[in-house]
């Protein structure tokens, strides 16, 4: 009787323990990497002509593969990036947070028609006009997410996101213009409840061939982590 029970009480156990393991084994795992900065002209009537961009990478890693035969990842839904610069010793520059822009979500700007007889005109489109963006990110796959830009013979540097576009300067957003130096800046993904963070190095005080973000040493890290 005993050996019933006991048999029983391993085996609801057993069970609890696989669904909670396999649960965990398909939770998103998001991983942040360097983009090597492109270098881009930018035609009239742009308000800058050429620039340099610094992005990362954020993909959904893949399940390991001995699982993939019997399980898949899940997707990270509405992910929704948050960003903020720091001084070397882990101060916040601004004293807020800058909402971040995915590359590939469309750009908050109406949209050039050409009609039947040739005109030309716009057509706002309202659920572009927005300062927020979100993604979402398969497994296996990974998307852009703008950080900063530095333009023509400007010495500093600004961030990038949706409010850009309608900042005065264009694109040149005075709440977020950084200043010739080195900074911290801390990445924070957000998805179905979970938060997935780096940090990184953001290098404006060369020229702006090599403005370029590096990874942050462990020693900086835990400077812009310990306010969370």
């Amino acid at each position: 009787m005993w050996n019933l029970v006991a048999g029983a009480i391993i085996a609801i156990i057993t069970s609890g323990a696989v669904a909670v393991l396999v649960e965990y084994m398909r939770t998103p795992r998001l991983k942040l990497s360097i983009e090597t900065p492109t270098h881009e002209n930018a035609p009239p009537p742009q308000p800058i002509r050429e620039m340099r961009t610094v992005r990362v990478w954020v993909s959904n890693e893949t399940l390991p593969r001995w699982a993939r035969y019997w399980m898949v990842r899940a997707p990270a839904l509405q992910c929704r990036a948050a960003i903020t610069f720091h001084h070397l010793d882990g101060r916040n520059v601004s004293g807020r947070v800058m909402d971040g822009r995915w590359a590939g979500s469309p750009e908050p700007v109406a949209i050039p028609v050409v009609g039947p007889q040739g005109e030309q005109f716009h057509i706002l489109d309202f659920t572009r006009l927005t300062l927020e963006s979100r993604i979402d990110i398969h497994p296996g796959q990974k998307q852009l997410l703008d950080i900063a830009f530095r333009a023509d013979d400007d010495p500093d540097c600004y961030g990038w996101n949706n409010a850009s576009y309608f900042s005065n300067p264009r694109w040149r957003n005075p709440d977020w213009r950084l200043p010739q130096g080195r900074y911290l800046l801390k990445v924070i993904i957000s998805s179905s409840g979970r938060d997935f963070i780096d940090c990184f190095l953001l290098l404006t005080d060369l020229t702006r061939r090599d403005f370029r973000l590096e990874s942050a040493s462990h020693s900086d890290r835990a400077k812009v982590l310990r306010d969370r």
